[in-house]
């Protein structure tokens, strides 16, 4: 659904899960931090949150007018979450951020500043923490090499989701038909004129981390095979090596039964081979079926997620598929 447009008001948009604890303190810190700033609506979305999210969104809507959240029928990740605020994000300009309180309201003040100097993009990075355990800064810092070097782009160690982005640049996002979006990587390739930021990560005021090593895996892969295809040439890369690899053994086994005295290997080197090409074999067959699944995907169009509840009832929308399409039997 398109949000109607409103000149001048500042959109926050904030995804959502399991965040009960964070949330009465998190509306506060952005009240005193927006009041100075002029007109702004806070929307939040639950993430098919299974806490008492909603109930607490549902209670803070009730007593701040500036308030709105839209609650998924079921959890749809944090990507989707964000698709759907920068959707139904009403504001000149969309700023999001996370709900635990890591990246700082504080900040949102120089955003605006710079966005009112006629940036169009105001993206942040995240300096190093030496808090973090050092699996999760491992994983942090080779999530960016990976997406780096498996596809063409060229995003920043610690760029985060804390950005604002004009409503030019959101209505061009909501052009998209992508259902498998990923927003970190689109809004770099969009273009537009930006601006970075650097701020210190603060601690999590409550509750625990949502993204397990397994999601920042789905991520990394979900924004290589959705700007290049460089893994499938890398496959076959891999095929001609295997193939070049082959034929210059099996070379050496001839030229070893036919000019010399040796013994040519059996049994282990079947074996050897066997697992080598097969394990080549499976690689390639698993980089061809993520592309596939996504195709699959693409071409079901069903709805990147699904509204189940709002601060206003008359916005819950429910998706219905087409209707058959009416043909006649050709034994009539």
């Amino acid at each position: 659904m398109n949000a109607p447009f409103t000149p001048d008001l500042i959109s926050l948009v904030v995804p959502a899960f399991n965040e009960e604890e964070n949330l009465p303190v998190l509306v506060e810190r952005l009240r005193d931090v927006m009041e100075p700033l002029g007109p702004y609506e806070i929307l939040i979305i639950d993430d098919g949150s299974t806490d008492q999210t909603k109930a607490v969104l549902r209670q803070l809507s009730q007593v701040h007018d500036e308030l709105r959240f839209i609650s998924f029928s079921r959890n749809f990740g944090h990507q989707m979450a964000l698709r759907a605020g920068y959707e139904h994000a009403r504001g000149a300009c969309a700023i999001s951020l996370d709900a635990d309180l890591q990246h700082p309201p504080e900040l949102i003040p120089t955003l605006v500043q710079k966005w009112r100097e006629d940036f169009e993009v105001v993206y942040t990075v995240r300096k190093p923490d030496p808090t973090l355990s050092w699996r999760k800064r491992f994983t942090s810092r080779n999530f960016y090499k990976l997406l780096r070097a498996a596809s063409d782009l060229e995003l920043e160690d610690g760029a985060a989701d804390f950005r604002l982005l004009d409503r030019k640049v959101i209505d061009t996002l909501k052009s998209f038909k992508e259902n498998d979006l990923f927003l970190r990587g689109m809004i770099s390739w969009v273009g537009f004129r930006q601006c970075r930021i650097e701020y210190e990560p603060a601690a999590r005021f409550a509750g625990t981390t949502k993204y397990s090593f397994k999601k920042m895996f789905q991520l990394a892969v979900m924004g290589i095979t959705s700007f290049t295809t460089k893994p499938l040439y890398a496959s076959v890369v891999l095929g001609l090596l295997m193939a070049l690899f082959s034929t210059l053994f099996g070379l050496e086994v001839l030229y070893e039964y036919f000019f010399t005295d040796g013994i040519v290997s059996g049994y282990t080197t079947v074996v050897l081979l066997t697992l080598l090409i097969g394990g080549a074999q499976f690689i390639v067959i698993g980089i061809i079926g993520v592309y596939l699944g996504k195709t699959f995907v693409e071409v079901k169009q069903r709805p990147p997620y699904i509204i189940g509840d709002t601060s206003e009832i008359e916005e819950v929308i429910t998706w219905q598929a087409p209707a058959p399409r009416a043909y006649s039997s050709p034994l009539t």
